[in-house]
């Protein structure tokens, strides 16, 4: 090779570097996103049951039980605002149908009776990854629902996911406002929503006065479940 050839590519190639690591080393503007999963691959063996925190784990002043099947099912219909054979409009923001059994949902309700505020674990089995239920509500932020002749607006904002040890969790607030009735019957809720193999994981803190909800409470009690059910 030439010597001026030589001399031309020792310019250049040190320029070439520095080119290429300041690109390596640039500030890109965003957070960092992590997959989420689209499909259910594994089984988590324990029964729902025995992944629910014990009522002593409650925070206070939330007196806990853990529900029968069927107050289980009321529940249910009470955290979503819509509930078995609810007519819901659009009729695309119709969840799947929630099955209900000792090992197919579980929950238990912590309630402050000064206040009438509540705290819920649900725990749920589900073939549907929690991807689905982010684009569900996503395109479902106000919906109309009818049940025994009366109608409500549920209302669902989705707020920055928490950090936890789950394969895909979300956060919202949701409002479920009567046509008929005034502010004092509209539900205010802040839930956080996880999910660990073929369990959906929800902890809601639900109350009636429209008040700052216990977030500190809900934080604690959803990363203490998130992680029984981790282990279980």
């Amino acid at each position: 090779m030439a010597d001026s050839t030589r001399t031309r590519l020792g310019c250049v190639l040190p320029v070439v570097c520095a080119v290429l690591l300041a690109g390596c080393g640039s500030t890109v503007s965003g957070h960092p996103a992590s997959l989420s999963p689209t499909a259910v691959t594994r089984h988590v063996s324990a029964e729902l049951p025995t992944l629910l925190p014990d009522p002593l784990q409650f925070p206070a002043p939330y007196a806990a039980v853990v529900l029968p099947s069927e107050a289980a099912a009321q529940a249910a219909g009470d955290l979503d605002g819509m509930g078995r054979g609810a007519s819901v409009q659009p009729s695309g923001c119709v969840p799947p149908e929630q099955k209900f059994g000792p090992d197919q949902t579980a929950i238990a309700v912590g309630t402050d009776n000064d206040t009438r505020a509540t705290m819920t674990v649900e725990l749920t089995r589900t073939d549907e990854p929690l991807v689905s239920l982010r684009a569900r509500l996503t395109k479902c932020g106000s919906v109309r629902v009818s049940r025994a002749g009366a109608a409500s607006t549920v209302t669902t904002e989705l707020d920055p996911p928490p950090q936890v040890d789950a394969d895909d969790a979300l956060a919202l607030r949701r409002t479920v406002a009567p046509e008929v009735g005034g502010a004092s019957l509209t539900q205010s809720m802040r839930t956080l929503i996880g999910q660990v193999g073929d369990v959906r994981i929800s902890v809601t803190y639900m109350s009636f006065s429209g008040g700052k909800p216990d977030t500190v409470a809900v934080d604690e009690l959803f990363a203490a479940v998130v992680r029984k059910v981790r282990k279980g």
